[in-house]
């Protein structure tokens, strides 16, 4: 069903998170394909959660889209992991999507390199040119990408940044099975920004599960303020939720 209130957000309840994300893939296919027939590229960040799961499976089985026109992102990585561990988020993209639907151009967060020097790089090919979507997700705080409350700036100068994850983030990624204990759960991160994504044409937001409602009433319906980094979403022109009966919950919305 699709919700609207005061702001007119376009939010979607579904009744259970696989709906939820095939619906989501279908509307990301969509509007790659749209923008296909007017772009040699489109450039698209990908968040990558267990929260994303359904909706990067839809794509991968895509066959409308053209791949090699795709230049492909991903907004946050952690910080003193192997380069083989298959806890980076890179390695989860790849498995997921990436090496199934070959992108023209992947890049991919290298937190094994130099650190300023991975910053600088990466903020390069950001800026290359503009970015047409995003597709991200909510942490239990509230983050999007790994801008946690404490760290959060919506008019941050910085296009990537290197952050302290707070406790809360961190013990998620432990109750999301990403992590066996808290101990093994980096502590630094690189992240994009909030600007970055916010800046970008077309947001796609799929958040299932019951520990994420609280984080999502407060995106959608507190004030807008980095208490609750998501809250910036409501000033978005063309940001799409997709969220789960879990996630959604006793929200009070008008139908529609």
């Amino acid at each position: 069903m699709k919700i609207t209130n005061n702001k007119n957000l376009n939010i979607n309840v579904f009744s259970t998170r696989e709906e939820m994300g095939l619906t989501a893939g279908r509307e990301v296919e969509s509007k790659i394909v749209e923008l296909q027939k007017k772009k040699k590229e489109v450039r698209v960040i990908f968040a990558a959660a267990p929260s994303q799961n359904e909706m990067l499976d839809y794509l991968a089985t895509s066959e409308r889209i053209d791949w090699h026109n795709v230049v492909a992102f991903h907004m946050d990585e952690y910080i003193g992991l192997k380069e083989d561990s298959d806890k980076l988020f890179s390695i989860y993209l790849r498995q997921r999507l990436f090496d199934k639907v070959r992108p023209g151009h992947v890049n991919i967060i290298d937190t094994s390199a130099d650190t300023d020097k991975e910053i600088e790089r990466y903020t390069r090919l950001i800026n290359s040119a503009p970015i047409d979507i995003v597709c991200l997700g909510i942490g239990e705080n509230g983050h999007i990408a790994f801008n946690d409350p404490p760290v959060a700036d919506f008019s941050d100068p910085l296009v990537m940044k290197m952050v302290n994850l707070e406790e809360t983030c961190r013990i998620q990624q432990v109750n999301e099975g990403c992590f066996n204990t808290l101990h093994e759960v980096p502590l630094r991160a690189l992240t994009l920004t909030i600007p970055v994504i916010f800046n970008a044409s077309h947001l796609f937001c799929v958040v299932p599960g019951a520990s994420k409602h609280d984080a999502v009433k407060n995106t959608v319906m507190g004030p807008v303020d980095t208490s609750c980094p998501g809250s910036i979403l409501q000033n978005h022109p063309d940001c799409s939720f997709y969220f789960d009966s879990g996630s959604f919950g006793d929200i009070n919305f008008n139908y529609v």
